[in-house]
Formats: C-alpha cells, structure tokens, sequence
C-alpha cells in the first residue's frame, strides 16, 4: 500500500474556512429562509475595473488571431507586466526592485506555501500569533513542526504573540530565528507597522542571517502616508526580505488569480556546506520546474490595474472596502465593542463581549443575527476573545448586517 505524508496527520482538524463553511451550510440548511449575511472570508463583491475587464476581452480576441496568439508564457511573467509593476509599486517608492526580481502567480497564498520548497527542513521558523493559517499549516505539512499542543500550537515554531496590550506589534524574538513572517497590514488584526518597527526587524535579520517573509497583500488600503506600503522602503530589505504581492483585494482578482512575489537578486541563503547560495536562482528554478505560468489574458488584466484608468477604478474599489471597514467600526464602537484596525486595513478585529469565546460568538452571531464572521481562536491561540469582521461586501449587506448586530 501507498504511504502518505504523515506530516498532514499532524494538522488540526480542518483548515479554518472550511470549518466556517460547514456550520454556515448546516445552520443555513436547518434554516431555509434566513437571510445571512457573510462578512468572515476576505473575498470582494463589487465587479473587475472596467478597465481590466475591456484588457482581459482584447486579450482574448488575441487568442482567436494566428498572428497575435499566445502559447506558453514565460514562467516568471511577461516583461510587460514585471516592468509596469516595477515602475508603479516599487520605483515610484524608491524601492529599487528590478522587474527581473519580480515573479508573477496565481495568487500570494500559493507563493507563501510554496516558497517554501527551497527552503530546508532544519530552520527556525517565527510565525505571529493570532496568523494567517496558510503560513502555519504549509510548514506543518513540509514537516517543519512538531505536534500540535492543547493551545493549537505546534511544536518547533517560535509563536509572536500579537495583542492590544502590544498595540498588536510584533515583539522581535529574544533567540535567532531563521525564516520569519510578517503581514502588514495584518491579517486579521488590521494593524500596521511603522517605518521604525519593520527597520528593527530588517536589523534583527540582517545581524542574524535571517530572511522575512513579507506579506504586503492589503497595502493598497494603507491611508496613512507615513506609513510603508513594501518591506523594500527599509534600508537594507533587499538583503534580507521576500515580499507578496496580489491582485486579489486592491483589483478584485480573488476569482481571475494573479499575484506576484519579489525576490532580490543580493537575497542569499547557505547551503548545508555553508557555501552562499542565491535565493532568486533557487525560485526560478522552481517556478520553471512546477509552474507554467498565469495566463496571459490574465497578466493583461493586471497589465491594465496601472492604466490611468485602472488607477482610478481601483482606488474607487478601495475606498468603497473603506468607507465599508469605518462602518463597521464605528456601529461597533457605538455599541460597546472594543474594536481595532479597520483604517489601514479592509478588517475589523473585535474584542469578543462578556468573555465568551470566540467559536462562542460566531454561533451567537450566526444564530440570532444570520451574520457570519470570523472566530479569532482559528488564526491562533492568541486570538482567543476576538473576532474578525471583514468589510469585502456590498453597502447595503454591511449596514443590514450592523442594524442586526446592534439592535
């Protein structure tokens, strides 16, 4: 008989969405009529920019023309693409990222489980606490953990509590740690990192060979212009950080799929003969070995988000998000509920009322409001007594959904 992984044996029941999805099913199924309102996945309502849209439709009358036909991209990307996003995301900042250190994918979430395949199995890996579980559970399943305790937490990782007594900073761990992740504006928490505080980490990594991995997927909803919107702004970032991309919340491309990750060129790993090794070879080599590239009718899509017209389409879509997130938060506050985030983030991370857990909670919702959100216990132990409401619907769900809430 074939064996298997056992490394998935090690991985807690069932991935949080899904788990939601189940007792949103079952109640809705029980309850036929109810109207419920879903405001717990980060997944966009409103439709593509125009302008993606109308490149996307040229794109495939490209297809239909022998001439303008396109096969097999190249697996990082076309040329076009790498060099728009260069020029608008990172030049513009003063981040000197070269459109050859930009890969493009099919999503940020893939990229950071996948990043992993170049990276070996004797690391020490930091992970903040409460997480985006997709970083936890790859690194279960790549064998990078010991077992699961009473608390959720595995064994082998090095926890950063996050929390409001820390004004939900990352505490920079008092040991070496190797591969470390970060993701701000945080998910789930929504909060931010100034300029100094992601310049300690880039120090804290530099002076121990460490390498962040930067999740920079909500920065488009960062409204405050002091603060960074890519680990690159930071003095020496590129020696020590790779950073995600996605088109998925700034564009609304959660169902079109298309992302992208930086890898510097200067980003060194060692080899178990303590030999440098470049870590943007080590990605392109697996990029070319596993993936075939994101299509190009798609990368037209994203081509067209830095248009003057898709600029203006997709700021009119992030402030929609935000005037949705200050509705939230500000229902919720009116009525008694310790809330943060929401301002620099499309999220609302909300202290759980009288104690009660969070799961608690989310059935409390679910039940006698018809409104789904997410229970903080499932990004992690410390995100017990929390809750995460995000601001991904329509105008009209998001202040039916507060009238429920609050009334």
């Amino acid at each position: 008989m074939a064996t298997i992984n056992d490394n998935y044996l090690k991985l807690k029941a069932g991935y949080l969405f899904p788990e939601i999805a189940r007792r949103v099913n079952a109640f809705a199924e029980a309850n036929p009529t109810a109207a419920i309102i879903k405001l717990g996945i980060g997944d966009v309502t409103e439709p593509l920019p125009a302008a993606c849209r109308a490149a996307m439709v040229a794109a495939v009358e490209d297809m239909g023309d022998r001439d303008r036909f396109r096969g097999y991209g190249p697996e990082q990307g076309y040329l076009w693409l790498r060099e728009k996003i260069a020029q608008h995301d990172f030049q513009a900042r003063g981040c000197q990222i070269d459109p050859s250190e930009i890969f493009i994918s099919d999503g940020s979430k893939c990229d950071c489980g996948n990043i992993l395949d170049i990276f070996g199995n004797t690391n020490s890996i930091a992970v903040t606490d409460p997480v985006y579980p997709v970083y936890v559970d790859t690194n279960v399943m790549a064998g990078h953990t010991g077992p699961v305790n009473d608390r959720g937490e595995y064994g082998q990782l090095v926890y950063l509590p996050i929390q409001a007594e820390n004004n939900f900073t990352a505490r920079i761990p008092d040991q070496p740690v190797d591969l470390i992740y970060l993701c701000f504006p945080n998910n789930p928490t929504g909060a931010v990192a100034s300029r100094a505080h992601l310049q300690a980490w880039v120090n804290y990594a530099r002076a121990h060979g460490s390498i962040i991995f930067f999740d920079a997927a909500y920065e488009a909803f960062i409204t405050d212009p002091e603060l960074p919107h890519s680990i690159y702004e930071i003095e020496g970032a590129r020696d020590c950080a790779i950073e995600f991309r996605s088109f998925s919340k700034n564009a609304g491309f959660t169902g079109t799929r298309c992302a992208f990750t930086v890898v510097p060129q200067s980003l060194q790993g060692k080899a178990a003969d303590g030999s440098a090794v470049s870590i943007h070879s080590l990605w392109n080599r697996r990029q070319s070995t596993k993936f075939n590239g994101v299509s190009y009718i798609v990368q037209r899509g994203a081509e067209a988000v830095y248009s003057a017209a898709g600029q203006e389409q997709i700021q009119a879509l992030i402030s929609f998000y935000m005037e949705n997130a200050r509705i939230i938060r500000e229902h919720l506050s009116a009525a008694g509920l310790q809330v943060y985030g929401g301002v620099n983030a499309p999220y609302v991370w909300v202290r759980t009322p009288d104690g009660i857990s969070s799961w608690d909670f989310f059935d409390k919702l679910l039940h006698n409001c018809h409104v789904v959100g997410t229970p903080g216990s499932g990004f992690g132990a410390a995100g017990e007594g929390y809750f995460r409401i995000s601001a991904f619907n329509s105008r009209q769900n998001v202040l039916e959904a507060m009238a429920r809430i609050t009334t």
